[in-house]
């Protein structure tokens, strides 16, 4: 179950899941959340609690200052209560960056290290599938590089018939009750994964319409935000050239 709250980890543990892959920014197909978090949800349930490392949205390609954030941030985790990791990175020819995840798996050690599903984005998917295991990863989520894992159901039946003994091949994305059995007998996976979603109204009663808090998320995966430098420096100068008028008046309040 992938979760991004205290609710979503009792709702989990209420209806029967085997564990909880624990992510801030859900929308954006998972971030790394916080320590508090974390703790929050270690009290929360008894359930296994695994841990989104994802330092930002869009691709999968991490510089090393991204990937020196992962591992700062893999620390705390795994002091907070962490019971295992969620991480996958590419290179820009679409190869796994054996690199970076030899690194978070040594640096996770003894707790397990899951690929998720950068791995749907990778050029050459058995050999990704045979790498992941010699380097330590014991787990992959998958949709068998399709949009949604029934869809990809054949791709996901090879990956599962090719993983050597131990590995396990988890099939995520678009699993719901209505597909789950005919996914798992299609394919053989013994792990399923989803998020369950729905929406429900927020509790607010006064509401002003049109001031949304957020920014549209990435438009795929081969798009970041960034911050402008330019932009910055611009507004910077045009403060200094602007010409600060008088105060309003203030209502009379008697």
């Amino acid at each position: 179950m992938a979760i991004d709250s205290v609710a979503g980890a009792r709702a989990a543990a209420g209806a029967g899941a085997g564990r909880v892959e624990l992510c801030g920014a859900l929308g954006e197909g998972g971030l790394t959340p916080s320590v508090g978090l974390l703790e929050a949800v270690v009290a929360a349930t008894a359930l296994p609690v695994f841990v989104m490392l994802r330092p930002r949205g869009g691709d999968f390609v991490y510089d090393e200052v991204e990937l020196d954030v992962v591992h700062r941030d893999l620390r705390h985790l795994a002091a907070a209560g962490a019971a295992g990791f969620v991480f996958g990175a590419l290179r820009p020819n679409g190869h796994l960056d054996r690199d970076a995840l030899a690194a978070v798996v040594h640096a996770a050690a003894p707790l397990p290290v899951t690929c998720h599903r950068a791995f749907d984005l990778c050029l050459d998917p058995f050999a990704a599938l045979a790498e992941l295991a010699a380097l330590g990863v014991r787990r992959l989520l998958s949709s068998g590089q399709a949009a949604a894992a029934p869809v990809g159901a054949e791709m996901l039946r090879m990956l599962v018939a090719a993983a050597e003994p131990g590995f396990t091949v988890m099939a995520g994305a678009g699993v719901r009750a209505a597909n789950v059995a005919a996914l798992v007998q299609q394919t053989g996976v013994r792990e399923v994964h989803l998020s369950a979603t729905a929406w429900h109204d927020s509790p607010m009663q006064f509401r002003r319409d049109g001031v949304p808090m957020g920014s549209s998320p990435p438009p795929d995966e081969y798009h970041r935000r960034c911050t402008s430098e330019p932009e910055i420096a611009a507004v910077v100068a045009a403060l200094g050239d602007a010409t600060i008028g008088p105060p309003a008046d203030r209502p009379d309040s008697r």
